[in-house]
């Protein structure tokens, strides 16, 4: 029996946790105990009190393991994973670091290692589903329109943050990037709004941010654009923090101390936006690739509405992102996946496969993604 050390025991952690140690023996490590505590005395899985910003931590703790899943906070992420790396194990990681993972691609080489960076929901299976289609298809473009929220909207945010707020500010202060024509366009996050419908909520605003990442340096594909979505009248509130200098990372001085705005601001908005205990939310995206296929012009649409699950307790967020990493997971263990080196998910897709084996795994936890294609003809 495979065994897998988690690194990170926050709401996905625990989540992907729960579901290896149906099959694996896992090790869950990290610094708060209350996490830890959820975790206890629940078959196959073993719980460590770890500082995992101590790289001699990590290696203690992986030694002796197969695979390594990566849960930590995105400002640790990078550290960790090269760490891992480092060790010669072979790793998933979901801490979505603003590093670019693709540096670490001759270490991981020189080790021999098997890492899958970016593996959640988006960035995550969007990219495995764009890489699936651009191996068979010549893509002419890809949207990606993805959210998480609660049911119950209350004002002023409308918004619950499934992550740490620090996390979500992030998105709303770096610049996004996207393809367009083929030419890479720099914007403010938050730009060009527009309105979807969806048959389950009611119409969300879409905005621009910075959720490409590695596609931008991996696929040769001429438009490509991801948008986050929340409920209308979100954007006009974080761009009055953000104007307002609540999201800046320059330190100021307070009463003779220096900090700096934005720990502040992710302070007061961790209770705000926390998500109350059983409280329901849901995960919404919505995917288009368009291109020729077999000289037909095609569009396939992929279309996710997964809700909280009353009965486990998990959170949609939780399983969305996390049942996709460990999908990956089984596909490295099972040696489906195999190369070595720096893997985005887009990496997995083209593997012929390996997409109906994610979406199959994810559909027997009941994430299921509606699948449509639409044939055009040339003009």
């Amino acid at each position: 029996m495979a065994k897998i050390v988690v690194l990170g025991a926050g709401m996905v952690g625990r989540a992907m946790a729960n579901d290896l140690a149906q099959k694996y023996q896992v090790t869950v490590a990290d610094i708060n105990e209350d996490n830890l505590k959820l975790l206890q005395g629940k078959p196959g899985i073993v719980t460590r009190k770890a500082d995992l910003s101590q790289k001699s931590n990590i290696q203690e703790l992986i030694k002796d393991c197969d695979l390594v899943v990566n849960a930590v906070p995105g400002f640790m992420g990078y550290k960790t994973t090269k760490a891992v790396i480092g060790m010669g194990k072979n790793i998933v990681d979901i801490s979505f670091f603003p590093e670019n993972g693709l540096e670490l691609e001759e270490l991981a080489k020189e080790k021999g290692v098997i890492a899958v960076i970016d593996c959640g929901v988006a960035p995550g299976m969007g990219n495995v589903i764009l890489g699936h289609h651009n191996a068979v298809m010549e893509v002419e473009s890809y949207e990606c329109y993805v959210g998480g929220l609660p049911f119950r909207r209350t004002l002023p945010f409308q918004y619950k943050a499934p992550f740490s707020p620090i996390d979500v500010i992030e998105e709303y202060i770096r610049p996004a990037r996207y393809i367009r024509n083929k030419q890479l366009i720099t914007i403010e996050a938050l730009t060009e709004p527009e309105f979807l419908d969806f048959a389950e909520v009611g119409t969300l605003e879409a905005f621009n941010t910075d959720g490409l990442r590695s596609l931008l340096f991996t696929m040769d594909v001429p438009n490509m654009i991801e948008k986050t979505m929340r409920y209308p009248g979100h954007i006009d509130y974080m761009k009055m923090l953000r104007a307002g200098g609540f999201f800046s990372e320059v330190e100021i001085e307070v009463k003779g101390k220096m900090i700096k705005p934005i720990d502040l601001t992710a302070k007061l908005l961790i209770d705000k936006w926390k998500l109350g205990e059983a409280e329901p939310e849901y995960t919404v995206m919505r995917i288009k690739v368009c291109g020729t296929e077999q000289g037909e012009r095609v569009c396939w649409q992929y279309d996710l509405f997964d809700r909280y699950d009353e009965k486990t307790g998990v959170s949609s967020m939780a399983r969305t992102t996390g049942y996709s990493a460990t999908s990956a997971v089984e596909l490295v263990l099972n040696g489906d996946y195999k190369r070595i080196g720096i893997s985005p998910p887009e990496f997995i897709g083209a593997v012929s496969g390996c997409l109906d084996k994610m979406l199959a795994y994810q559909k027997d936890r009941g994430v299921i993604y509606n699948v449509g294609g639409q044939t055009f003809q040339f003009d």
